[in-house]
C-alpha cells in the first residue's frame, strides 16, 4: 500500500499534486497552516510551517505515524514554499528571511527525518519541490536562490548515505501558473529587476497549468527512475 503526506496543499501545485494522488487511489496526509476542500482520501493536519516550535510539537506527537501505519510505500513531497522577503539585502526584513528559511528549508529537513523514522520497514520516497532558482542566482531573490539551494545540497547528501530504501530527489517542476507567479509579477522592479521575464512568459502562455504539472510529477515520484538523480529537473 502507498501512503503520501503533501505540505503546502491547500493551493497551486500542492493542491494539484493532492488531488492528482487521490485520483490514484493514494492516501494523502496535508500538512499546511489552513484548511483545503477535499474529498475521501485525504487528510489533513493544520501546522503553520513557518512556526518552528508549533512544527516541532506536532512532529512529537503520533499523527504522521499513525497516518503512515501500514504502507509498503510512503511518498513526502515537500511543497510548501515561500520566495519572499525579496529585494536587495539592504532592504530585506529579517524576520521574514528568518520565516523563509524555516519553511523553505528548517521544515522540510525536519519532515523528513521524522517520515524516515515513522515507517522504517517501508520504501521511502522524498520529494523536494525545487527550482531554477537553487541553480542559478537572481538578483533581488537571496533568500529563494539560497533556501533551494539548501534543498539539492540535502538530496544529493541523502543519496550519499546509500540507504536502499530512502530515495530523495530535489525536482524543479518549471514554471507553474500559481499564486507564487502572481506575487513575483506583481513586485517592483526595483526590488526584483528580472520581473519582465516572468511577466512575458504568463503572456506568452508559457506558464505550466498546476493540474499538469502534477501528473508530471506523481508519474516521476511513482516511476523506476526516482532517486537515481538526486537533483533533477522535470522538463528534462
Amino acid at each position: 500500500m502507498i501512503k503520501a503526506v503533501v505540505t503546502g496543499h491547500t493551493r497551486g501545485l500542492g493542491a494539484a499534486v493532492a488531488a492528482e494522488l487521490v485520483a490514484r487511489g493514494i492516501p494523502v496526509l496535508g500538512v499546511a497552516r489552513g484548511h483545503a476542500e477535499i474529498g475521501e482520501g485525504m487528510e489533513q493536519a493544520v501546522v503553520d510551517l513557518g512556526d518552528a516550535a508549533a512544527l516541532a510539537a506536532w512532529l512529537q506527537g503520533h499523527a504522521l505515524r499513525s497516518f503512515l501505519a501500514g504502507c509498503d510505500t510512503a511518498l513526502l513531497v515537500n511543497n510548501a514554499g515561500v520566495v519572499g522577503p525579496v529585494g536587495p539585502l539592504a532592504g530585506q526584513d529579517p524576520v521574514a528571511a528568518l520565516r523563509a528559511a524555516v519553511i523553505n528549508v528548517a521544515a522540510p529537513l525536519a519532515l523528513s527525518s521524522a517520515f524516515v523514522q515513522a515507517v522504517p520497514q517501508a520504501e521511502r520516497r522524498i520529494l523536494h519541490v525545487s527550482s531554477g532558482a537553487a541553480r542559478s542566482a537572481y538578483p533581488g531573490w537571496s533568500v529563494y536562490c539560497a533556501t533551494k539551494a539548501a534543498l539539492d545540497q540535502h538530496a544529493r547528501a541523502i543519496a550519499l548515505d546509500a540507504d536502499p530504501r530512502v530515495l530523495a530527489c530535489s525536482l524543479a517542476p518549471g514554471v507553474i501558473d500559481t499564486d507564487m507567479q502572481a506575487e513575483i509579477r506583481a513586485t517592483p522592479d526595483e526590488r526584483f529587476p528580472l520581473r519582465q521575464r516572468f511577466v512575458d512568459l504568463k503572456e506568452g502562455g508559457v506558464l505550466v497549468a498546476p493540474g499538469d504539472c502534477a501528473v508530471a510529477l506523481v508519474d516521476y515520484l511513482l516511476g523506476k527512475r526516482f532517486g537515481q538523480e538526486p537533483v533533477d529537473d522535470l522538463r528534462g
